[in-house]
């Protein structure tokens, strides 16, 4: 299970994201403990002044207007006092006090250790600080959102606002930086499976442009070096088979005997399949079109002309849907696969042909008993002009059928893998996803 995401966009973004919101946890946090002493030095020097004021207008006033004193203070601001009364009831501050703490404290310096602060009195909520004239003690009950700082939500919401715009703001850089990017990306895909990408925009920040120019310029490049191959190819092989076409009929009309005559024929019918082979190699499977075909049909088919030929074949083909696929193209792939299985494993048993259908795609496989080939060499022997002479002695050819083979499974959509065989031998499997767009 990946617990982070692959691509460039999401990992930046995410990073971003929580770079942005440790940046505004850590500014919370600064100005919290910046803010907290000074506020709480303030408030308490408020709660200190109302007390000493408190105290200083009941002692000054006349014994007959206390009680109208009181009530003014109450009506105007708010503030009440009452007397200290024996066993009332005084809930103690919370332990973990955090800023009412140090307000205490300071007023506790201010006013003397005496002094008895709490949050509740006699089950009423409020701030209640305690102050003495002569031998008699009372109480100045403040309100307690004088004293303690309520969270506010509207700041909250605006610092999430601020930080969700700056997330899409994020998000929108990193998606202009990768998009083109990601383009490339899907372009290099296409040329890897042996096509010709439609150009890229050259166009946002210089060091893209300058790379999108370079791809371009690349795959024209390449492009055009394919294009000069397959024409070399092509023309080389019609060129030679005009004089081998006339070799053939010499040596069958030539007074050599019979063993001379039919080994020169042989060799110039090989000679004539390797020029096939590089027909087909240079030969552009695109310009073929899709239609609705029967693989399982195609398989019989081609099946069925090498069985008359005398080759040992045996089918296992499951039910399959139509499928858009080349069939001239198909065709070949077959032919391929079987010619391949038959010269290097026709002699240790019936060649295999089998068909199915697996997680989306449509199977091809054709199995022999042959000596197989390393799985080291698998992905190089899928290569043009290349061949295991290590582990197949006596091959022929030019090296091109399983070449051939790749360039149409990709040309599909799909893959071409060679496997060991259980029991020894080797299994060439081509997929093909079903109903896929092929490239």
């Amino acid at each position: 299970m990946r617990l982070f995401p692959g691509s460039l966009l999401w990992r930046t973004f995410l990073l971003i994201a929580l770079l942005m919101v440790l940046s505004v946890l850590a500014w919370a946090a600064i100005f919290t403990r910046s803010e907290r002493e000074p506020r709480a030095r303030q408030l308490a020097q408020m709660v200190v002044s109302v007390v000493n004021l408190t105290r200083t207008a009941l002692v000054s006033a006349q014994p007959e207007k206390r009680r109208e004193l009181l009530l003014d203070l109450s009506d105007r601001e708010g503030i009440r006092v009452y007397p200290a009364e024996e066993n009332e009831i005084i809930a103690p501050l919370p332990e973990r006090a955090g800023m009412l703490r140090l307000i205490v404290d300071d007023i506790r310096n201010q006013l003397g250790e005496q002094t008895r602060v709490t949050t509740e009195r006699e089950g009423i909520p409020a701030f209640w600080v305690s102050f003495r004239i002569d031998e008699d003690e009372y109480w100045v009950m403040l309100p307690r959102e004088r004293v303690e700082r309520a969270f506010t939500w509207q700041w909250l919401g605006w610092g999430s606002a601020a930080l969700l715009l700056a997330l899409a703001g994020a998000y929108l850089i990193m998606f202009r930086v990768t998009r083109p990017l990601k383009a490339l990306s899907g372009a290099a895909a296409e040329i890897g499976r042996g096509r010709t990408p439609p150009p890229l925009e050259e166009r946002g920040p210089g060091e893209i442009r300058t790379v999108a120019h370079a791809f371009n310029q690349m795959s024209r490049d390449l492009a055009r070096l394919d294009a000069d191959r397959a024409l070399i190819l092509a023309g080389i092989s019609h060129d030679l088979r005009t004089p081998l076409a006339r070799l053939r009929l010499s040596a069958e009309m030539s007074g050599a005997d019979s063993a001379t005559r039919d080994g020169m024929v042989s060799d110039i019918e090989e000679m004539d399949g390797i020029i096939g082979q590089f027909l087909d190699f240079a030969r552009d499977t695109d310009g073929e079109p899709l239609e609705p075909t029967d693989l399982n049909a195609l398989v019989a088919g081609v099946a069925e002309q090498f069985q008359r030929r005398g080759a040992a074949l045996a089918t296992d083909l499951a039910e399959l849907p139509q499928q858009p696929l080349r069939p001239l193209a198909m065709r070949r792939l077959v032919s391929n696969l079987i010619t391949n299985a038959l010269r290097y494993g026709g002699e240790s048993g019936p060649i295999e042909l089998r068909t199915s259908r697996e997680s989306g795609s449509v199977v091809l496989e054709v199995l022999d008993r042959g000596p197989g080939i390393p799985a080291a060499e698998a992905e190089r022997l899928k290569q043009p002009f290349t061949r295991l002479e290590e582990a197949r002695t006596g091959a022929t050819g030019a090296g091109l059928g399983l070449a051939i083979v790749d360039r149409i499974a990709r040309s599909h959509g799909g893959s071409f893998d060679l496997l060991p065989r259980e029991g020894g031998g080797l299994v060439a499997r081509a997929s093909i996803p079903i109903n896929a767009s092929p490239k």
